[in-house]
């Protein structure tokens, strides 16, 4: 989607601190942290929300929760993080093009809502 912020960095028409990249999955830092790492791993492919996933897109998910698991190791999180889906306008979405966070690095504060 040409106003997409995500589909723009994916491009290389908004610079981002890549962290990982394939042909399938983009991984940078978030922009504002929430916590001493904070990244996302997107789909290279466009979808506003995860609505709009379904059954040929598994592999593709499964891909970007392995890739932020791995990224997250290599972060040196070993005493773990937590992983965000914000999905629609309730769930705190900002970006409509699905994202996943991973955020750690400190003790995160209690749940989430």
């Amino acid at each position: 989607m040409s106003d997409c912020l995500f589909c723009k960095i994916i491009n290389g028409d908004i610079p981002a601190d890549t962290i990982y990249e394939d042909d399938e999955v983009l991984a940078f830092r978030d922009i504002a942290p929430q916590a001493p790492t904070h990244f996302l791993v997107i789909p290279k492919k466009h979808y506003n929300d995860l609505g709009e996933i379904d059954a040929d897109d598994d592999r593709l998910i499964g891909k970007i929760v392995r890739t932020g698991a791995e990224l997250a190791a290599k972060e040196g999180l070993d005493n773990g993080y937590r992983v965000i889906f914000n999905n629609g306008p309730d769930g705190c979405q900002i970006v409509f093009h699905v994202h996943m966070h991973i955020l750690g690095g400190r003790k995160l504060r209690g749940p989430l809502g």
